[in-house]
């Protein structure tokens, strides 16, 4: 029984049509784990709308490639090639965005094959991991790295004015850039941080705003926005 449960629900022989049936199960199918994948990718992880529609749709679109190229070689030569034109116009994904998408457009295929019940099992166990993979990075966001930006006049020496503070307040820091701004009146510094406690970030801010006489400064994740696909 538990062979014929992960069986293919299409019949052997190439030359047959699908079944109504058949195919809307496979499409009911799809669309489900599709918004579980999504669920399960954007888990305590920033995501797009748009990223997220587009999980949960591609299952279902790849299914039914799939099933309509199933047994015509010609049909799936000629889909492979169109798969490999496809790109996204906006700003490239991350490595997680890349992986979740083959991993849903597997899902896809494992259902256009007809395999229901591996597509669930293939569905849940990588859900599992992606929700496990979120979770720790978000374990990890005590010892996120920040950008600080300081604005300083030209007439300040910038060269270790600031040491004795971002000792006391971070467990360490690494100026990354120097820039002159407003016809060279100002210098606009930027370092890596990491606080030794994130609560003492109005300190540090304080501190530092009686150095530069008052200027600007900014304390930001060294994130970058998220893109969209």
């Amino acid at each position: 029984m538990l062979n014929s449960l992960f069986s293919s629900i299409f019949t052997s022989n190439a030359e047959s049509t699908i079944s109504v049936a058949g195919f809307l199960i496979c499409l009911a199918v799809a669309l489900i784990l599709g918004v579980m994948l999504s669920f399960c990718s954007s888990y305590k992880s920033k995501a797009s709308k748009t990223f997220n529609t587009a999980i949960a749709l591609l299952p279902a679109a790849v299914c039914v490639v799939i099933m309509m190229v199933n047994g015509n070689i010609g049909a799936g030569v000629a889909v492979a090639g169109a798969f490999s034109l496809v790109r996204f116009r906006s700003a490239p994904g991350s490595g997680k965005d890349i992986v979740t998408i083959f991993l849903t457009m597997g899902c896809g295929l494992i259902l256009g094959m007809g395999y229901i019940a591996y597509a669930v099992l293939y569905s849940v166990i990588m859900g599992i991991i992606m929700i496990i993979a979120n979770a720790a990075y978000i374990n990890k966001k005590s010892n996120t790295v920040k950008v600080l930006k300081i604005t300083i006049p030209e007439d300040l020496d910038y060269n270790g004015i600031f040491d004795d503070a971002f000792s006391k307040y971070l467990s360490s820091y690494e100026n990354t850039s120097v820039k002159t701004s407003n016809m060279g009146s100002l210098y606009k510094l930027k370092y890596d941080i990491v606080f030794k406690e994130s609560s003492k970030e109005k300190d540090l801010i304080d501190e530092l705003r009686c150095r530069n006489g008052n200027l600007e400064i900014s304390i930001s994740n060294q994130e970058v926005a998220a893109n969209e696909l």
